[in-house]
């Protein structure tokens, strides 16, 4: 069951966002404007952000990933850079050289690495998060 549809969802009812990957999910939601907004809502509100395989399309559309690092499936790459980002192949990246601390994985063989990082950022307040980068 869906518990809220993105056009009435609010990033102040919500702790982090974790934007999926696949191919399908990530392309659509790039392409709708109430869900680019959404997750451009999370970086101005200083919220943690997760991202794995091809979710940072969304964050690209959102035009937040200029100045950050991430990690993304290598086809990505270009995507990021592109739009001002680093793209680097790593296992997990946790980046706080920005608004908020931005969490990215490749591929779901990563989710360990990515599900740990992603519980750590949530356990701690938001200035300790923002106080590591790297993997």
């Amino acid at each position: 069951d869906v518990d809220a549809v993105v056009e009435s969802a609010e990033s102040s009812e919500y702790d982090a966002l974790v934007l999926p990957g696949g191919v399908a999910n990530p392309d659509f939601l790039r392409m709708n404007p109430e869900a680019v907004a959404f997750a451009r809502s999370f970086f101005d509100a200083g919220k943690p952000v997760a991202v794995i395989c091809h979710g940072p399309w969304t964050l690209v559309e959102a035009g937040v990933v200029a100045g950050r690092t991430l990690t993304s499936w290598p086809s990505l790459r270009t995507d990021i850079t592109n739009a001002g980002g680093t793209w680097v192949d790593e296992e997990v990246v946790v980046c706080a050289s920005g608004p908020n601390t931005l969490i990215s994985s490749r591929k779901p063989d990563d989710l360990p690495a990515f599900c740990a990082k992603l519980t750590d950022a949530l356990r701690q307040p938001e200035a300790s998060t923002r106080t590591s980068e790297g993997s």
